[in-house]
């Protein structure tokens, strides 16, 4: 699947394929562009709402996404261990993106990665996946109910799509990362194909700076 550029570069809805590439396109909704904010990612005129929700960390441990999401910053990808082609592009940027992070400024930094594919992606192959890019990320799973609530909240449409020659199935999914605040909103996404120095620079510029605010909502970091 062609990347998509970086948010800049998008028009004032950014249309997001899903990751099997074969289902149809969703907006990511509330993105304005603004050029002139020094980010490479879209700062939303309205944040997300984490959801009160609660989902199974690898280890078996409960995670309360409101409650323990508490670091200056957590990026959050949804996607699925069999995932044929994004999900592996996407998690790869991310890691390369926090490995170009201080070492101070990663401890402050949070990520992770919920399954689309909870039938499939039990907490062995799970951890297993989210290890080979990071053993310091988070893997996530739940009752796809739950999941899917989750992602419609942070505007991360979920489907199953396809039945595959081998059995299996495609899950279509939204491709951006979300960035999370603790203090239960999400201010900023990045579309697919950003790529990971730039990516960095704007977690660093959150880190040390705050996200800028918007002329809609007035909200900044």
């Amino acid at each position: 699947m062609t990347g998509l550029a970086a948010a800049p570069l998008l028009t004032a809805l950014a249309l997001l394929a899903g990751c099997a590439g074969s289902g149809s396109a969703s907006p990511v909704a509330n993105v304005r562009i603004q050029d002139d904010d020094g980010m490479n990612g879209a700062v939303l005129p309205e944040p997300y709402h984490v959801p009160d929700a609660t989902l199974t960390a690898t280890d078996g441990t409960p995670y309360a996404l409101r409650a323990d999401t508490t670091k200056p910053l957590t990026l959050v990808f949804f996607g699925y261990t069999n995932c044929p082609d994004l999900c592996q592009v996407v998690m790869a940027d991310i890691a390369s993106a926090v490995s170009r992070l201080s070492a101070a400024d990663r401890a402050k930094v949070g990520m992770l990665f919920i399954t689309t594919d909870p039938a499939r992606d039990d907490a062995t192959v799970l951890r297993a996946y989210v290890d080979r890019f990071n053993p310091d990320f988070t893997g996530l799973t739940g009752p796809l109910r739950t999941i899917t609530t989750v992602g419609n909240a942070l505007g991360v449409p979920i489907e199953k799509g396809t039945k595959l020659p081998t059995g299996g199935y495609d899950v279509n999914h939204g491709t951006q990362v979300i960035g999370l605040l603790p203090n239960g909103t999400a201010p900023i996404v990045w579309t697919q194909g950003t790529p990971p120095g730039r990516l960095a620079d704007d977690i660093a510029t959150i880190l040390h700076k705050g996200l800028p605010s918007t002329s809609d909502s007035g909200s900044g970091s």
